[in-house]
């Protein structure tokens, strides 16, 4: 029996030639990845167990960006924490205050993933780097702690379900508005412990954000990773900005997958998660009714070049809304600049936004845009659980920036007309 993409990658990374679902084995990492959050976790266990040593400097990669700029003094100590581990151990890849990013996008912008490699990190959402042809996945620090020392880790080869993409997305859709279809149709365990392996001649008409952002969020269906394969557009982001030369891995025609689904993209419309789950999902233009509060466009899933293109398309010129709050957070410094650059920024603070530093800060209910009791928010970001973003009687509605952004300046949710 055939291997899938994921399975061949894994198969590669343990010295094994083939691996099948379910199958126990110890695989070389390329990359451990962990967050203001996590790491100081990850670095009393590495600690703890005798460690003094990460197994590679150049394999470590150490983002601050949860609570940075810090937010409080606990926030502080942990960012300080990680700031004395990385000196101590030379770690190349650590991104601070002035450098730093949101880590899923930062790391595929700075070239420290690349196709074919195996990945794990203390964030759930380390499973976006399968949109460049990678195995990826979120483990606990402790994981996280095992994998700086020893370079390795212990998986169990996922099953895989297969998604053929065909069409081409209407112009006023994008990826996150694929992921919510798919996340509404087969549900938040629909893809459990599983390889979501997307193909198909569709494939080529999304861009490398479009795909970054459907991996982010394979994880709010249960995935073990999601993975696109490696194309012209894959190929074209990778080539000059990769640190390490990528391998790239191709399903087999045999390859077995436990359940394949069409998505027809040109018959995806803007979709939004409603309240307090990702697959309560809804065609926006149903939900017109819906006074909000807040909107944030931003994150590891939406703060994106191509997303801060399409907020200044829909905001450039126009106001938001009284009583609407609308909070844009670039995902790294580069896009910051960018943004800067192209006069986005000026735009936004005309159309009555605020814009931050890159920081995940209130996707999960950090700060720079906590809920009060009752408040709803319209939020680029990637979970709507119950007190995700603040009160436990707060409502967050997940959605593309265009359907955001269109939000922001009618003060209800609304459906994008044009991007």
């Amino acid at each position: 029996m055939g291997m899938t993409m994921t399975q061949k990658i894994l198969a590669a990374h343990a010295g094994l030639e083939s691996v099948k679902a379910g199958q126990l084995i110890s695989a070389k990492l390329d990359i451990v990845l962990g967050n203001d959050i996590t790491t100081p976790v990850a670095i009393n266990e590495f600690e703890k167990n005798g460690f003094t040593q990460v197994f590679d400097k150049d394999r470590v990669a150490i983002v601050l960006d949860h609570f940075v700029p810090n937010k409080d003094i606990k926030a502080a100590e942990q960012s300080k924490q990680c700031r004395e581990f990385a000196c101590s151990q030379c770690v190349s890849h650590f991104y601070d205050v002035g450098k730093m990013g949101i880590e899923h996008a930062l790391l595929p912008e700075q070239g420290i993933v690349t196709a074919g490699d195996c990945i794990i990190g203390a964030d759930s959402h380390t499973c976006t780097y399968g949109a460049l042809g990678a195995f990826s996945t979120g483990v606990g620090s402790t994981d996280m702690a095992a994998g700086m020392a020893t370079g390795t880790a212990w998986f169990k080869v996922p099953s895989a379900l297969r998604f053929e993409l065909t069409g081409k997305l209407p112009p006023v859709c994008s990826g996150k508005d694929v992921i919510l279809t798919i996340i509404g149709m087969i549900g938040v365990d629909g893809a459990l412990y599983k390889s979501m392996e997307f193909t198909g001649p569709g494939v080529a008409s999304l861009s490398m954000d479009d795909r970054l952002c459907i991996c982010n969020m394979a994880i709010e269906a249960g995935a073990k990773n999601g993975i696109f394969p490696v194309d012209e557009t894959t190929v074209s982001y990778m080539d000059g900005r990769c640190e390490r030369q990528g391998v790239i891995y191709t399903a087999d025609a045999d390859a077995e997958y436990e359940q394949t689904y069409t998505i027809e993209l040109d018959k995806i419309v803007p979709t939004v998660a409603c309240p307090h789950l990702p697959e309560n999902t809804k065609p926006a233009d149903t939900l017109s009714d819906i006074k909000i509060d807040q909107v944030v466009i931003g994150s590891c899933t939406n703060g994106r070049m191509e997303d801060m293109e399409t907020a200044y398309r829909i905001l450039n010129g126009k106001t938001v809304a009284p009583g609407v709050r609308c909070i844009i957070i670039p995902a790294t410094m580069q896009i910051y600049r960018e943004c800067v650059q192209r006069g986005y920024v000026t735009a936004f603070i005309d159309a009555r936004a605020v814009v931050s530093t890159p920081t995940c800060g209130p996707c999960l209910g950090g700060y720079m845009g906590i809920l009060a009791a009752g408040e709803r928010c319209v939020a680029t970001t990637n979970r709507n659980f119950v007190g995700r973003m603040g009160h436990v009687s707060s409502e967050v509605y997940l959605a593309s920036p265009a359907t955001a952004a269109s939000s922001a300046l009618t003060g209800y949710i609304t459906a994008p007309k044009e991007v």
